[in-house]
């Protein structure tokens, strides 16, 4: 059998071999107390996986990549009954569980809600046979930390998405516990940008590319505020994060910094493409606007400085200059009379 790779996060989208049926693949990371000794400890031992599904030569061809894995990286164990593997699963003793979505009795995504629900601090990974974007999105959006189709499925592919999903799931856990995400709006909030923006100027150092940081202010939302109350305000914000959201790539960082100021930063984006960026912006708020769903319209002043320089690569400072770009065409807006964008 086969796998290939969709996440949507962290890895590109997957293609579609010809395959059948459905599984995902639940990680449980060991309670440790760093990333370090997390790291360690799996490295030092085989990664516990449990196989729920109905089909048990599924589980013999994962002993047989298993098997190829170098040092005994994964044990698999199987269970065929799934109200036996959410049991098993809150034991607190496993690395992985693998569970078929196609039980009897058990529509569509039931299977992973519920196995979310039983072990909330668990990742999870699908495994579909069918080439079917929408539903690895709807799987992800679920709560699945990766999505993997059945085709040729060697040993390294499958330790990697297991290892990714661990990491990937540790992260997530570490953003909110460190508070690093805006309640209101899903987006990384001020420290949220701080820690991970410093992280991507160091990248930045290392490889020698430029970065493009472009910084959003909303005109008039006091008046929002005020004429139709905080609760519509907010949505204006909700809305906004999911235009910015819309208009940038998963690899962007995108923060909401305070009140009404969004900051992107962007790796790597030529003149063009960053220029490209924000002409989009500015009709995803046009279209939104067009739509007439809300009772009021979205207008936004924005900011954009691209640097090259590696001894200019720090945060605080490219951050300022956009905000000061910003503020230029706020101010002609206003000197200007033109109407919101």
């Amino acid at each position: 059998m086969g796998c290939l790779l969709w996440s949507s996060v962290w890895t590109g989208r997957y293609l579609s071999p010809d395959t059948v049926g459905t599984v995902l693949l639940v990680i449980r990371c060991p309670q440790v107390r760093d990333a370090h000794q997390r790291t360690g400890f799996l490295k030092q031992r085989s990664i516990k996986v449990l196989l729920v599904d109905s089909d048990e030569g599924l589980h013999r061809d994962l002993q047989v990549v298993a098997g190829e894995a170098s040092a005994g990286a994964l044990e698999i164990d199987w269970v065929g009954d799934l109200e036996q593997a959410l049991s098993r699963m809150t034991r607190g003793d496993l690395d992985a569980v693998l569970l078929s979505l196609a039980f009897p009795h058990i529509e569509g995504l039931d299977a992973l809600h519920r196995a979310c629900a039983s072990a909330p601090d668990v990742p999870i990974i699908v495994i579909s046979a069918g080439a079917d974007e929408e539903a690895a999105v709807a799987a992800v959006q679920s709560g699945a930390q990766d999505f993997l189709v059945k085709g040729q499925f060697d040993a390294p592919l499958l330790i990697r998405s297991v290892r990714h999903a661990i990491e990937r799931h540790r992260l997530f856990a570490a953003l909110r516990s460190l508070s690093l995400i805006d309640d209101l709006t899903g987006l990384y909030n001020r420290r949220g940008f701080t820690e991970l923006g410093g992280q991507h100027l160091k990248l930045a150092r290392r490889s020698g590319r430029s970065v493009t940081m472009v910084f959003v202010d909303l005109d008039d939302f006091k008046v929002i505020n005020d004429s139709l109350g905080h609760h519509v305000g907010d949505r204006a914000l909700v809305h906004v994060a999911e235009i910015l959201g819309a208009t940038f790539r998963r690899s962007d960082i995108v923060a909401r910094l305070g009140g009404d100021e969004f900051c992107v930063l962007a790796l790597e984006a030529a003149d063009e493409d960053a220029e490209l960026l924000v002409t989009r912006l500015r009709d995803r708020i046009r279209d939104f606007n067009e739509a007439g769903l809300e009772p009021f319209r979205l207008s936004a002043s924005v900011g954009m400085v691209r640097c090259d320089d590696q001894s200019r690569l720090d945060l605080e400072a490219i951050v300022a200059e956009a905000d000061a770009a910003m503020y230029r065409e706020k101010r002609e807006k206003r000197s200007s009379s033109m109407p919101d964008s």
